[in-house]
């Protein structure tokens, strides 16, 4: 083995029995400041934890809505395109395509101040001020004939606005009312009391295919129906009979002349091909009958 081979084995050894380099510390960085935490502590909870001081009145929120929301919302925060629609929608949430907007579906207004602070306008997040927030966020709240037009939004009051979905929401419970149902062992015997009885079947669920008479998929007609379709196949075959004679008379006028060719053929030449047909048809004649001899 050479000694530069060695060389590199004893390495190897010495850096896998060695104690990792990342169990010590680096040395790098430092504790954050207070108000770097701050800088990026930015979200705003139901209770108004976290709000900054500030306020904005809804006439300045729409001429900031104009200016940075407008383009995709709409100009009455009624939305553009697949852009999501941010007003109206109240009493749909029942109905199959409900309108989920912030006055119909959003439960509590932190949501809207602390989205609209954080993540927009798109594309350009976080360049809206404490002052515009509140802004735009009392513009929101006219344009969901929640306040007046002369409304004035503030870090004092935000926490009396009640958002008219505020009680829609509810703690998911199902972990206590419905997995115990699923978790518990399973029956495999005398599950049910009495014989087992068909309760419903396919068809009354509405989840059998029909044919295009409405009946079940591949129902088996009805013998009234299969009689009623052999008249009729009779009587389209009783309309079609003039047409057959008249196939029937053309195919006779078109082998007449082969019949005439057959009745002026050579005698002689005739009773020599019924010899030589007679081994033909011994031949292929079927066996009628076979008999087996034993010893």
């Amino acid at each position: 083995m050479s000694k530069s081979r060695k060389f590199l084995i004893a390495s190897a050894l010495v850096s896998v029995l060695a104690t990792p380099v990342m169990a010590e510390k680096l040395g790098l960085g430092r504790p954050a400041l207070p108000e770097e935490i701050e800088a990026w502590d930015v979200a705003v909870l139901p209770d108004g934890t976290g709000l900054p001081v500030g306020s904005g009145d809804v006439m300045t929120g729409d001429e900031v809505f104009a200016d940075k929301c407008a383009s995709c919302h709409g100009d009455f925060a009624e939305g553009l395109d697949a852009w999501p629609v941010l007003a109206g929608g109240q009493g749909t949430l029942r109905d199959v395509r409900p309108v989920k907007t912030i006055g119909s579906y959003w439960p509590y207004l932190s949501t809207v101040f602390d989205y609209v602070h954080r993540s927009m306008p798109f594309g350009s997040a976080q360049t809206v001020s404490a002052d515009e927030a509140y802004a735009i966020t009392a513009f929101l709240l006219y344009s969901n004939g929640l306040v007046e037009d002369d409304f004035e939004l503030s870090n004092e009051n935000f926490t009396e606005i009640v958002m008219p979905n505020a009680e829609g929401f509810y703690p998911d419970d199902r972990p206590v009312t419905e997995y115990p149902l699923f978790s518990a062992a399973a029956c495999m015997e005398n599950c049910a009391e009495g014989a087992p009885k068909v309760t419903k079947r396919a068809i009354e669920l509405n989840v059998t295919p029909e044919d295009p008479d409405g009946k079940p998929a591949g129902t088996i007609p009805a013998i009234f129906a299969a009689a009623d379709a052999g008249t009729a196949s009779v009587t389209e075959a009783a309309a079609e009979a003039p047409a057959a004679e008249a196939v029937a008379e053309a195919v006779e006028a078109a082998e007449a002349p082969a019949a005439d060719a057959v009745a002026g053929a050579d005698p002689a030449l005739v009773e020599a091909g019924e010899k030589v047909f007679k081994k033909c048809f011994t031949l292929s004649a079927p066996l009628t009958s076979i008999s087996i001899v034993t010893h």
